[in-house]
């Protein structure tokens, strides 16, 4: 294909990235620096681009040293690997000398620094991650076959899939997320392979870098088809030993969520959900939500009945456990309905508080909670009724009077 140009490109040509790359060539000449990455391969996709990363010939210290040059301001991000972050007008540009690897383990790699474009690409994972653009907007492809995979939407490891995986096993999670989001066609046969063939590798890995690849994985449009293949090559176990797949396609093709679609590969008992969550070092909230979500609704459950798990337990978690019962396959449409009710409700306010108790002469202390509660009780079983107040608030006085007086 004839090489494209990012000429036109709101964030090629907007004045935080001019003032970065002017900065950089400044100090190193024409070329010296190029947009790399997810901003070049998005641009190229029709993807919306979200973050600019730039690679460079200069060193750290000679970033750091033409960014002060010119007033912008750098934080060492991760220096001992050659990334500085230039922040300009709020923005933030990740720039990172070229590399070469010198020792990797899986995990993390030992890297020497270099000024040849065509070394620095060798390391990268993908082809179609491996195009640079100058601050013109000309691309560069040093492997000869990354603006094809990009007409094409391929995913295929630069050079040996085996060795690219052992530099880094989450490649193999990078791999399946990437193909979800841009592949078109068949995954790549070769590199599927040597996915299949290391899949124990990501045992090796932090859980927490497991569970934030796998997360954005499933926040593709279909991640199924992905999935699958990870299914198939053993990789999808690793990660899940409790794999139960029955409801993922369901729970795809109703929500985008990809909390909702991980909760579809797992177990369905709260004490599963909880383990699976401990042992995905997910957030606390994820966890909450997560052990929130494991209460299965009832088929026939009616408005009412919804309110007042609203009002016990929240809004969020209501509306996730209907994504989960529907995607079981139960009472779809009564869930749906349900759902929608939830979201268009405005959960009231309580009627009553301990101010009104006060009017009626009583003192704060552990009367006055057992009235609220008595109230409340009443009040939710009758789906919040807005009139009968006063006399709720009685009815509530008589029967804790009745039982502290035996």
């Amino acid at each position: 294909m004839s090489a494209p140009s990012l000429k036109g490109q709101p964030w090629l040509e907007s004045t935080a990235s001019k003032a970065v790359m002017a900065a950089l060539e400044t100090a190193g000449g024409p070329d010296c620096a190029r947009y790399v990455g997810g901003c070049v391969r998005n641009a190229l996709l029709g993807a919306t681009v979200d973050d600019v990363d730039i690679a460079t010939q200069l060193e750290p210290q000679q970033v750091l040293a033409a960014l002060k040059s010119a007033k912008i301001r750098a934080v060492p991000t991760g220096i001992e690997h050659g990334t500085i972050t230039a922040i300009v007008n709020s923005l933030p540009f990740e720039i990172t000398s070229l590399r070469r690897d010198v020792e990797t383990d899986g995990r993390r790699a030992v890297v020497a620094f270099t000024r040849d474009w065509f070394e620095d690409a060798a390391r990268r994972d993908f082809r179609l991650n491996a195009l640079y653009a100058n601050s013109r907007g000309e691309l560069f492809d040093p492997t000869g076959y990354g603006l094809e995979d990009a007409d094409q939407r391929r995913i295929v490891f630069v050079g040996e899939p085996e060795q690219r995986i052992r530099e880094d096993y989450l490649r193999i999670l990078r791999f399946y997320r990437f193909w979800a989001w841009y592949g078109r066609g068949a995954v790549d046969a070769e590199g599927h392979a040597a996915c299949r063939k290391l899949a124990d590798g990501v045992a090796t890995l932090s859980a927490e870098r497991v569970s934030k690849e796998f997360l954005k994985l499933l926040a593709a449009p279909d991640p199924v088809a992905a999935v699958d293949a990870m299914d198939e090559a053993g990789v999808l176990r690793v990660i899940l030993p409790r794999l139960d797949r029955t409801s993922f396609a369901a729970m795809v093709a109703i929500t985008p969520d990809p909390i909702l679609r991980l909760l579809a590969l797992l177990p369905l008992s709260a004490e599963g959900l909880a383990e699976e969550a401990k042992r995905l070092r997910l957030s606390n909230a994820q966890r909450d939500r997560m052990k929130d979500s494991a209460v299965m609704l009832d088929a026939d459950m009616s408005a009412p009945q919804a309110r007042a798990m609203i009002w016990k337990d929240g809004l969020s978690a209501f509306v996730d456990r209907t994504y989960r019962t529907e995607a079981t396959g139960i009472a779809p449409q009564n869930m749906q309905a349900l759902r929608q009710m939830a979201l268009n409700w405005t959960v009231p306010s309580m009627p009553v508080g301990g101010r009104d108790l006060a009017q009626a002469g009583f003192k704060p202390g552990p009367m006055t909670g057992k009235v609220l509660k008595a109230f409340e009780k009443s009040w939710v079983a009758d789906d919040f009724p807005s009139d009968g107040v006063e006399a709720r608030l009685q009815a509530a006085i008589a029967q804790v009077s009745l039982s502290e007086n035996g």
